[in-house]
Order: structure tokens, then sequence, then C-alpha cells
């Protein structure tokens, strides 16, 4: 992994992400942390931002997928006439499906 101690590789020994980033980012996102914490939490971030690192190593796909249809074409077949599909319904109401009312 990368050492997130130099994110500029300049050769300093500055943290990646230092005490008080992270009580300004608590501080914008309204958490509390104790006094001990924040420092942990600066650990924490640092290893995510080694993740993010690690995940601009690598490479793009130097071309597209082929893009295929999967869908099949309509096919037009004969529907329900109108008595068979109320031959079902609970109730109907001139010519429609009744339900209950709705307040």
């Amino acid at each position: 992994m990368t050492d997130t101690s130099d994110p500029d590789g300049s050769g300093g020994d500055d943290p990646a992400v230092d005490v008080a980033e992270v009580e300004h980012v608590a501080e914008l996102a309204r958490v509390r942390l104790a006094e001990g914490e924040t420092a942990a939490f600066a650990d924490q971030f640092a290893e995510i931002l080694e993740y993010f690192e690690a995940l601009d190593e690598v490479p793009d796909l130097d071309r597209e997928e082929d893009l295929v249809n999967v869908m099949r074409e309509d096919e037009i077949e004969e529907g329900l006439t109108q008595e068979e599909a109320l031959s079902n319904a609970a109730e109907t109401e001139d010519g429609f499906f009744k339900g209950p009312k709705v307040s």
C-alpha cells in the first residue's frame, strides 16, 4: 500500500488527514467527538484514502463492451374480451371493475 504520510511525494511527514480536518468534518456533520477519538478518526480516514489511491491504479478498459439487445420482438396476440376480463371480479359496475371507496 502507499504511504499516506506523504500524499504529494515531497518527502514531508505531514499526515494525509490531520486532527483539524477531522474536527472540521465532525462539526459539519454535527458529530461530537471525544478528544482521543479525533486522532483515531484521522488514522481511519487516512486508511480510507489509501483504498481510493489503490483504485486509481486500476487500469481503464480500452474497449467498449458490445451491447446486445436481449429483448424479444413483440408478438401481437388476441386479448381478453371485456366479459372474460370481468368474469372473476368480485364486483363490477357498468362494465368496469368496482373497488372499495377511498376517502
